[in-house]
């Protein structure tokens, strides 16, 4: 087979084994004990990592853009950019590419080593669905916790924003956030935190596709992994695309 026809049979696949997921997901019965503990170790664990990379790019967003934005008279604007750029797009796609990178690599290592030392087939054994006990609630999880742990991202990145802003002009927090939130319409904010819930659900897919038909033993673990980060990856920056041409098309007076 041609290296094209790899590649969509490949897609084929996935996307059979994504709509799978939907399907199942509305299927009882519904594993809710497993989905909170997939939400604790999807939601919970990366919390500390997306404040702190927040507050960071907080923090040298506005050492980068102050210096410009003040030498064209616009330094009052300062907080207004930060908060546009962190709640239309960085927030957004910062917060997936990261979940994709720690929860993707867990995701799909963690089932590859199910299948390799064949914990799904004693599972199923027993008569248990594994893939809607395994993969189903692993996406649900990924869906629920990805727009909360973008808001997260988006307000420690206002924090870091205004920290930084403070140090260097002594602006009050009142002030900050007046101007920030000032011209921020509801479409700005709601439309960039939901499409998170379409990135969560590619992460979650395709780092369960490659964990969960794996059949390379203990070799496949590792290319489980890193298949998950680099494919889920690239499909969260495509989507993005395609879901900000959504976002204009429904709210073409207000969306930045």
């Amino acid at each position: 087979m041609s290296w094209s026809g790899r590649v969509f049979e490949s897609v084929g696949k996935v996307g059979a084994f994504s709509a799978r997921v939907l399907m199942d997901a509305f299927r009882p019965p519904f594993e809710i004990a497993q989905l909170s503990r997939q939400l604790a170790e999807v939601g919970n664990k990366s919390i500390a990592l997306i404040v702190v990379s927040g507050f960071a790019l907080g923090a040298v967003m506005t050492l980068h853009t102050r210096n410009t934005l003040v030498t064209f008279g616009a330094a009052a604007m300062i907080p207004a950019v930060q908060a546009v750029s962190f709640f239309v797009e960085i927030g957004p796609l910062v917060a997936g590419l990261l979940l994709a990178g720690r929860v993707g690599s867990g995701i799909g290592a963690v089932l590859a080593n199910m299948r390799a030392s064949e914990q799904i087939d004693a599972i199923e054994s027993l008569s248990i669905d594994s893939f809607k006990f395994l993969v189903v609630p692993r996406v649900l999880a990924c869906v629920i916790a990805l727009p909360l742990l973008t808001l997260f991202m988006d307000f420690a990145g206002l924090l870091g924003g205004f920290l930084s802003e403070a140090l260097a002009s002594r602006i009050s927090p009142e002030l900050y956030l007046n101007r920030a939130f000032e011209n921020l319409q509801w479409s700005n904010f709601i439309a960039p935190t939901l499409k998170t819930a379409v990135f969560g659900f590619i992460i979650g897919s395709v780092s369960s596709y490659f964990g969960f038909t794996t059949n390379k033993g203990a070799k496949g673990v590792g290319e489980a992994a890193t298949n998950s980060v680099v494919i889920a990856s690239l499909l969260i920056i495509v989507a993005d695309v395609l879901l900000i041409k959504c976002i204009f098309f429904l709210f073409p007076d207000t969306a930045i």
